[in-house]
C-alpha cells in the first residue's frame, strides 16, 4: 500500500511511543505495536527510540473490542485487562468502548 490510501497523519511519527515505559518496551523487543486514534506513520516510515531505528511495517484499522491477549502483548502489556486499565486511567472520563476504532501501526526494530 502507498501513503495515498491512508488518511492524512493526525500526528508525526516522533509522537508514536512516547511514554518511557513503552519507549523501554519497544527497545527491549516486548512491544511492537501501537494503537492510536490517528495515524502517526505509514508503512516503511521510520523513527528512532533510544538512538534505536524502528520502521512501520503495517498500519491497520481495528475496533477496541477485537483486540486480543496477543495484541496487547504486542502493545508491551502483560495483559489485555492491563492495557485496558492503563488507557482508562491515561484518558480521564474515558469509558472502554468495544466498538471505537484505532489506527494499529505495526513496526520493528532495524539492525544495524
Amino acid at each position: 500500500m502507498t501513503d495515498t490510501q491512508y488518511p492524512e497523519k493526525t500526528c508525526e511519527i516522533d509522537r508514536l511511543v512516547t511514554h518511557e515505559r513503552l519507549v523501554d518496551a519497544a527497545l527491549a523487543g516486548r512491544k511492537t505495536q501501537q494503537r492510536r486514534n490517528g495515524v502517526y506513520g505509514y508503512p516503511g516510515e521510520r523513527f528512532q527510540l533510544g538512538g534505536e531505528n524502528f520502521v512501520i511495517t503495517s498500519l491497520t484499522r481495528q475496533k477496541l473490542g477485537e483486540m486480543t491477549e496477543d495484541d496487547a502483548q504486542a502493545e508491551g502489556f502483560p495483559s489485555l485487562q492491563s492495557y485496558k486499565d492503563l488507557i482508562i486511567r491515561m484518558h480521564a472520563g474515558m469509558e472502554w468502548n468495544e466498538s471505537h476504532p484505532v489506527w494499529v501501526h505495526s513496526f520493528s526494530k532495524q539492525s544495524a
